[in-house]
């Protein structure tokens, strides 16, 4: 053996030794303090309570639709169907030919007078391209919007727009009256 690998061999050898004599002498004291403990403690467990007696009720709805059945969903289903029918009864008529005015939003288009002719009001409405005339019934706006009423101060439209579930819903609309030359004022909407 060489001196370097001596000190090695030695602790080899004692170190199994020092780890044998390091268990056997704690294991009785160990013992000793489980037992002592067991007999210190006590459970301390609530009792159970008694179960709650239960009352059975009788079902006295039987005459009544289930709310389960089959047939109250078809019902449900049918009213919805009923009622997008009616809604989708509203829709822009895609077909016709569209107004020279239908080519500018609302916000590009100012009324600056009214006409009566014959008995029957006419609006003076401006945009970029000119002056136009715009009777009941016309269609002014980028939304399909047909022009009912017209007063002295106002164009009242009922707008057509597809709403965030994608039907077609009316809404009202009007172009007001922009008095003088300064007034660069576009048409508002309500």
């Amino acid at each position: 053996m060489t001196p370097m690998t001596r000190p090695l061999y030695f602790l080899t050898l004692v170190a199994p030794l020092l780890l044998v004599g390091c268990g056997w002498g704690g294991q009785s004291e160990v013992q000793q303090w489980m037992s002592e403990t067991r007999q210190a403690m006590k459970p301390n467990a609530p009792p159970v309570p008694e179960p709650k007696q239960f009352a059975p009720q009788v079902y006295e709805s039987r005459s009544l639709l289930d709310p389960f059945d089959s047939q109250k969903i078809t019902i449900a289903v049918a009213r919805q169907q009923q009622s997008r029918a009616s809604a989708s009864a509203i829709k822009p008529d895609l077909d016709r030919r569209r107004e020279v005015l239908e080519g500018f939003s609302l916000d590009q288009i100012r009324m600056v007078g009214m006409l009566n002719q014959a008995g029957t009001n006419v609006a003076l409405v401006e945009t970029s391209g000119g002056t136009h005339m715009v009777r009941v019934g016309n269609y002014v706006g980028q939304n399909f919007g047909l022009v009912t009423r017209i007063t002295e101060s106002e164009v009242q439209l009922k707008e057509i727009v597809q709403d965030a579930a994608g039907e077609w819903i009316e809404r009202p609309a009007k172009l007001e009256l922009q008095e003088g030359p300064a007034s660069a004022q576009q048409g508002r909407r309500r």
